[in-house]
């Protein structure tokens, strides 16, 4: 018997790396899941080994009549919905540059497009007798980072999101909660390094275990959170950063490395 057998869950961001390894570790634990992704090449690639226990929804979630589909195809499908996973998220940013419209498209798809998501399953969770929501945000959102600024923000926002939604939904039994990522490997991030061991070597500088994540292991927390082991768990945020958050500005003695204390002398 799995832990969340006869669970529904909602994934968005479904095609990519992250989304595919969280649907899989919900599927390995008993759940079906719907999952929603506006790029059906990548949404299929991710469906197929999970058979029957994944629906998938071609869908943009800045449109409410898709975040209406994605709903609906849990309770048509597979008769409720128990779980929402918000993994959609966007990279768009000129910096002091940044348009109107590149702020408002960023916060469409980061932070209001997840609270609306939410808030059309509601319903659905509250017949189900209680739930559980898990927003994925990241460290971004914690912490201010060079040349970056309109992400950050959203993840920022996430984070309130996540507070005040536990505490408008803890009477239904609704529990919300936070998963803020470190370094995690990606489409995005194989782009741009060309391989893990050169996204690894990068990684290394800022968190502590020496190397980024691999995307199963932030879909085993999802699957925690889910679960009714975390029953006491709610508007938390829990750090799946290999121990980014928990260093200070002297990180991991990168400093001294480079520019090393001179011993004092003895007189």
């Amino acid at each position: 018997m799995g832990e969340l057998d006869d669970k529904v869950a909602l994934v968005t961001g479904a095609g990519s790396l992250l989304g595919g390894a969280i649907a899989e570790c919900l599927v390995d634990a008993g759940a079906r899941v719907v999952l929603a992704d506006r790029r059906p090449g990548h949404l299929e690639e991710v469906a197929q080994p999970l058979g029957d226990a994944a629906a998938t929804v071609v869908a943009d979630i800045t449109v409410d009549d898709d975040l209406d589909r994605i709903v609906a195809t849990g309770v048509d499908h597979f008769g409720g919905v128990d779980h929402v996973v918000s993994g959609a998220a966007i990279f768009d940013c000129s910096m002091l540059a940044t348009t109107r419209e590149q702020w408002r498209r960023s916060f469409d798809v980061n932070v209001v497009s997840s609270s609306l998501l939410i808030q059309k399953s509601v319903p659905h969770l509250r017949r189900r007798g209680g739930g559980a929501i898990v927003i994925i945000g990241s460290i971004s959102g914690h912490r201010s980072q060079p040349n970056r600024l309109v992400y950050p923000t959203t993840k920022s926002a996430l984070l309130g999101l996540t507070r005040n939604l536990a505490q408008e939904l803890a009477p239904d039994n609704i529990r919300v909660n936070h998963v803020s990522l470190g370094w995690t490997w990606s489409r995005n991030i194989e782009q741009r390094y060309g391989s893990r061991e050169r996204a690894d070597e990068f990684a290394a500088e800022f968190q502590a275990l020496g190397r980024m994540a691999h995307p199963h292991e932030v879909g085993d927390p999802v699957v925690y959170l889910c679960s009714d082991r975390s029953s006491f768990i709610t508007g938390a945020a829990l750090a799946v950063d290999g121990g980014y958050l928990a260093l200070g500005p002297e990180a991991l003695g990168q400093p001294f490395q480079k520019v090393p204390v001179v011993a004092p002398r003895a007189d």
